[in-house]
Parts: structure tokens; C-alpha cells; sequence
């Protein structure tokens, strides 16, 4: 009999919706239940390609006697943290307050008020590692309840209190300068891994943001040291087995300080901030390897993840059947040498085995390895290699597939219309501009409301209930931003400026100028979420704040300028002490710091070959935070590009920051000069 996730659109909610556990989706209702019972409620809060979510579900939760103690003693509710991030956000800073850290699953015990009072997140179905059992958890979690009463809501209380107290050390409205940007640099350098490339330890995640900033403050400032940290760091990626060898596209992170044993789910928000990266790394070094790896993630993401809608499904499960019918994590990925043998006869096997890496003990486990590139391109004849490659991803599309999440999520869809946008016009490639433009076509018919208001997800062409938060507006607008400047359709700018007009109002504290999770108007939890420092994503704070400067020089609008200033008080404040956990922030700053420049190019028609030529070379430039406007004389699809006329008839480019204009240029090598950074 399924429980009350049947009626759910979240993949992950469908998942538990034939679990003996008698579900509720996070809902007044459920609280009310709680209430009228006079027993606490169990959180339960994961995603659909989390890989211990998974175990746990299958010890616990499908489990008929753990399912008849939680239904007589309980209200069971569970969320998934991909719809709804500020009930995610909430509670896991409660968690991480009590415990000192963090993860998915996450288990909460609250009270019907929703106030957390116990804490934790896997918990095993028997003890083990000086862990309780679920069933001892619940137990303990019951008498407590039951003989404590007082004393748990006392203790929720303060926990509510305590969290209500933990403000943000905002840092001003001071904007972030030299000295900051310096030492944010000298704590990356201090936490580089110089042999293995990326920072600190195991696990270790690719560092996105951070790599962005270092791109960005060698283009403005010439530090070689920036460069080289983001050029190894990206070969180190690239070559490992986080990186999917055979069919492109990035693992979530690398559970080994080398890169080399990943957990192997892939996620959209990964693959779409690191094929960015990747495709200003080409920008900047012409690296053959970064434009592989550029185009090949984005290939992987078109392939892979597109809905039937046009938008862009979540994630690929880490797990997948084995071939014996048990879903194991990275069976669809790893090989054993009697498996390359089988697909290739011996001798291209042990080709296969050198250049792969691939060895008799493994570099996984019971015996099996994860495809590397431990030695440097060149050793092998290419042909060769690219056959043996083809061969073994066509057998590999023959093993089960890993799952797929077809949730859209407005956020994670804007970074990859960024990322496809950008790297279909650095490598003319306008199959991938278009991919770009019809996720972005999906957003607008089906999470805008008539008031361009977001709603965080949709599934099968059917818009979610959840209402965006700050990260889906700022992400959004910045892939809108994007395909303005790809496209020459101001319209992309237009919407932007819509989704923006809604951080300033509802997102925005018009006090201090800092952003908030949650829209003023959103429901009330526990606590409205405020985090500036970004996780696996940009935070929304500095993505808004990206955003915002990239409008403001579009447009010369000074309130979205002053908005964007003032968001940046808290890089100020935290780049020194965390650069690793404020990249974007960090890479925004520099885009502040350079100006940013805008440039408008003008010519005859979009299709001119001169046009094109000058609107190509503005993309390509790296100065931080360029933006792009293109256009005809006059035209009024952007503010850029008005009094801006040809110079003798032909295509002309017009670069201007801080409110002061170069000569306008006809020639691509002086506009690349001007923009070089």
C-alpha cells in the first residue's frame, strides 16, 4: 500500500513511496498530526543519488518491524534537500552546531513546532562503530518524549534561540581590495595540495569557484602562481577517475586525496560549473586538454541528462545493478583486466590496461579499477587509443544504467545555460548555444509565474510546488545574462533584470544589504537561512551578487551596482579567513575590481563576418566580468549598444569601465588587447 509520497513529483520522495514507513511530505499537515498525537517527528532529509540514503533506506525504512515502531510513535516526514534547500539549510546548521558535522542522510527529531531537539544523520540497523542502532535511536528518542517531556522542549527552545543568535560577522558595506584578494590568495596557496593539485584533504571536491577566481585574478593582476595552481589542479581533475574517461562529464568528488576513486554520482551542477571552467581554461592557455574536457562534459550533459522537456535532469545515481541483479556503487564505471580482454582481445587489452590504468589488484574494489590517464598524452598512438575508447564506452552502454533524478532544478539548469551558452561559442558550437536556449525557453514557460517569479523545480513538463530561493533567481539570471551576451537577444537580458528586481525586493535586507535564502514572503521555518559561503554550488549571496554587477554594467543601473557592492561587504570579511568556501565571492570581487568592462560591437547585421569576428573576439576576451552587448547600429535590444554608430561603415567595437571609453576599434587584435585582462 503506498504511503502519502505516491502523489509526489520528487524522484527521491517516489523512491520511499512504497516503504512500510507511513510518510508525510514536509507539510502543515504533518505537524498538525504531530500535534493532535502528542508525539515528536522524525526529519528525514536526503537526494535521490545520495548513495547512504540509499543503504539506510533499504536497512531501516523497508524494514516491517523498524516501520511499525516509528508509525506508533512518530510522524515520519521526508524531504528532499534538492526541493526544498531551505528546510535542508535549517536544520543541517542545527546539526552541524550539536555535532560538529554534517551529511545526507540527515535525521532530525522535532518537536510539533518543528523545533529540532536530537540529531544525527546514517544511523545502522544494528550497533556498530560505537554507533547506536536506528532502532535504539528511536527508542531513546520515545522515552525521552515520553518521561523528559519538559525538559526536551526546553532543550529545543534553546536550540531554536542559540541558532536564532548566530548572525553573520556581515563585515559592512566596504567592498573587498588588494589587501583582501592577497591574503585570500596566500590561504589558497597555504591549503594547495602541490602534488596532487586541489586543496586540503580526503575527500576531496573539485574546487569550482575557487579555480574561477584564480582565472579571473591572473587575467587582472598576471600572477603566474594563480594560473598554475588552476592549471594543475584542472590536468590533475582531468586525468583521474573522477573524470568519466570513456563518456565525459565529472563524478560529485574524489574520495582519496589523488583523484582517483570517485563517488561516482554524477551531478548537473558539477558537470555545468566545471565545463565553465574547463572552457576558460582554454580561454586563457589555449590548453587541448581543457577543450576536450570542456567539450566533452557539455557533450555529456546534452547526452545524458537533457529531458524529453529540454531542461536539464539533476543527477545519475552513484549505484547500479552489477549484472546479478544487486545495485552497487560504480558498477556501471569500473573495470577488471579479464573485462577489457573480453571486449578487446589481449593485445589491445593491455593497451587499454597502460593507458587506462587499469591493474590486477585494482584501484577500486575486489579488483576492479577506475579509469585514470596516468601517463601524458603522446605515449600512445592516438588512433589506436580512440578506438580502444569507443569500443569500451559502446560495451559500457550495454551494462545498466545508473538512475537518473528527471527533476529540473531552476539553479543548477541556469549555471548549465551559462556553461553550454559559453562553450558553444568559444568552439562553434550552436547545437550547444541552442541546448543553452531551449533549457532557458522551459524556465520561462514553466517556472515564471505571470510576476517572473521562480518556482525551484519541475518533472515531465509539470511545475513543482516549491518556490525558487535566492540561488535559482541568481543562478538563473546569470545564465540569462550568458546567452545575452552569446546571442545578441536582449530579451535574456530583459528577464534577468525581472528575476533581479526580485532579489532587491524580497531577498534583500534593506538595511545592511544582506541577502537572505528565502524570499521575505516565503514560509516561515524555525529560522529564515542567510549563508554567504558556497558549497557545492555558488552561494546564492555572491551568485546575486555576479549577477548584479554583470546587470548593473549592461545597464548602468545604480541600485543593482550598489546592491552587488554591498553583498560583496561579506567577502570582505570572510576571503581572508576562508578563501577556499568563499571562491565566488572571490571571483566576483575581481570582476568589481577590474571594472568590469563592457563592450558593445556593432556592424551591419549579426551575420556580417565582421561583426562576428569582433563579437567572437569580446567572448574571448579574459578581463573578469566582461559583458558583452551585440547589435545593430541603434538598436534597442540593449543599453550598450545605443549611440554606438559604425565607424566608416564598418563593424565597430566600443570598450568602456568605470565610466570611461576607449576609441572604438575595428580591428579584432586591438580589441583583444584591450580585453586581455
Amino acid at each position: 500500500m503506498p504511503n502519502r509520497l505516491a502523489h509526489e513529483t520528487s524522484p527521491y520522495l517516489l523512491q520511499h513511496a512504497d516503504n512500510p514507513v507511513d510518510w508525510w511530505p514536509w507539510s502543515p499537515e504533518a505537524f498538525e498530526e504531530a500535534r493532535e498525537r502528542n508525539v515528536p517527528v522524525l526529519l528525514s532529509v536526503g537526494y535521490s543519488s545520495c548513495h547512504w540514503c540509499h543503504v539506510m533506506a533499504h536497512e531501516s525504512f523497508e524494514d516491517r518491524a523498524t516501520a511499525d515502531y516509528l508509525n506508533a510513535h512518530f510522524v515520519s516526514v521526508k524531504v528532499d534537500r534538492e526541493e526544498r534547500p531551505d528546510v535542508d539549510a535549517v536544520y543541517m546548521e542545527a546539526v552541524q552546531a550539536a555535532t560538529g558535522h554534517g551529511g545526507w542522510p540527515m535525521t532530525v527529531f522535532l518537536t510539533p513546532a518543528a523545533e529540532p531537539f536530537y540529531f544525527g544523520t546514517y544511523f545502522p540497523p544494528e550497533p556498530r562503530h560505537g554507533m547506536p542502532s536506528f532502532l535504539q535511536v528511536l527508542q531513546g528518542v520515545r522515552q525521552a518524549w515520553e518521561e523528559r517531556h519538559d525538559e526536551v522542549t526546553e532543550v529545543a527552545g534553546k536550540i531554536v534561540r542559540d541558532l536564532s543568535g548566530r548572525e553573520i560577522s556581515y563585515g559592512g558595506s566596504e567592498v573587498p581590495g588588494e589587501q583582501e584578494i592577497a591574503q585570500a590568495l596566500l590561504g589558497l596557496t597555504r591549503e594547495y595540495d602541490a602534488q596532487r593539485g586541489g586543496f586540503g584533504g580526503a575527500p576531496k571536491f573539485p574546487p569550482s569557484m575557487v579555480l574561477e577566481f584564480l582565472l579571473r585574478h591572473h587575467a587582472r593582476t598576471g600572477s603566474e602562481g594563480a594560473l598554475q595552481m588552476a592549471v594543475d589542479t584542472c590536468e590533475r581533475m582531468a586525468r583521474g577517475g573522477i573524470y568519466d574517461q570513456l563518456g565525459g562529464g565529472f563524478a560529485r568528488y574524489s574520495v582519496d586525496r589523488d583523484w582517483t576513486v570517485p563517488h561516482f554520482e554524477k551531478m548537473l551542477y558539477d558537470n555545468a560549473l566545471l565545463c565553465r571552467v574547463y572552457a576558460h581554461l582554454w580561454r586563457a592557455t589555449g590548453s587541448e586538454l581543457a577543450r576536450r574536457v570542456a567539450l566533452e562534459t557539455a557533450d555529456f550533459m546534452v547526452r545524458e541528462l537533457r529531458t524529453a522537456e529540454g531542461g536539464f535532469a539533476s543527477a545519475l545515481d552513484a549505484d547500479s545493478d552489477d549484472g546479478t541483479g544487486r545495485h552497487v556503487e560504480g558498477a556501471y564505471y569500473v573495470w577488471t583486466p579479464q573485462q577489457l580482454r573480453e571486449v578487446l582481445g589481449e593485445e589491445d587489452a593491455e593497451l587499454a590496461a597502460r593507458h587506462f590504468g587499469v591493474t590486477e589488484e585494482g584501484t577500486f574494489e575486489h579488483g576492479q579499477s577506475v579509469l585514470q590517464l596516468p601517463q601524458h598524452d603522446g605515449l600512445a598512438d592516438a588512433a589506436k587509443v580512440e578506438s580502444v575508447r569507443a569500443r569500451l564506452a559502446e560495451a559500457r552502454s550495454r551494462r545498466p544504467a545508473p538512475g537518473r533524478d528527471d527533476k529540473v532544478v531552476a539553479a543548477w539548469n541556469g549555471l548549465a545555460i551559462a556553461a553550454l551558452a559559453e562553450t558553444g561559442a568559444y568552439f562553434d558550437r550552436p547545437d550547444l548555444v541552442e541546448a543553452a536556449l531551449a533549457a532557458a525557453d522551459l524556465l520561462v514557460r514553466l517556472h515564471f509565474d505571470d510576476h517572473a517569479r521562480l518556482a525551484r523545480t519541475s518533472k515531465d513538463g509539470h511545475v513543482g510546488a516549491n518556490a525558487g530561493v535566492l540561488e535559482d533567481y541568481a543562478d538563473v539570471a546569470e545564465g540569462f545574462l550568458a546567452l545575452a551576451s552569446v546571442t545578441g537577444e536582449g530579451v535574456w537580458l530583459d528577464l534577468a533584470g525581472l528575476l533581479l528586481d526580485h532579489v532587491l525586493a524580497r531577498f534583500t535586507d534593506p538595511e545592511s544589504g544582506s541577502l537572505y535564502d528565502t524570499a521575505a514572503d516565503a514560509e516561515r521555518l524555525i529560522r529564515r537561512p542567510q549563508d554567504p559561503t558556497d558549497n557545492a554550488t555558488p552561494s546564492g549571496w555572491s551568485a546575486a551578487a555576479g549577477a548584479l554587477l554583470a546587470y548593473a554594467a549592461h545597464t548602468g543601473s545604480a541600485p543593482h551596482r550598489a546592491a552587488a557592492e554591498k553583498a560583496l561587504g561579506v567577502v570582505k570579511a570572510l576571503g581572508p579567513r576562508v578563501p577556499r568556501f568563499v571562491g565566488w565571492g572571490l571571483a566576483v570581487a575581481e570582476a568589481l575590481l577590474d571594472g568590469p568592462r563592457e563592450v558593445a560591437v556593432v556592424g551591419p547585421s549579426l551575420g556580417h563576418e565582421g561583426t562576428r569576428m569582433l563579437h567572437r573576439t569580446a567572448l574571448l576576451g579574459t578581463a573578469p566580468g566582461t559583458v558583452v552587448a551585440v547589435g545593430i547600429p541603434e538598436s534597442d535590444e540593449f543599453p550598450l549598444l545605443a549611440d554606438r554608430p559604425l565607424v566608416h561603415g564598418e563593424p565597430a567595437a566600443y570598450v568602456c569601465r568605470n565610466f570611461t571609453c576607449d576609441a572604438p576599434t575595428t580591428d579584432p587584435d586591438r580589441l583583444r588587447a584591450a580585453l586581455g585582462g
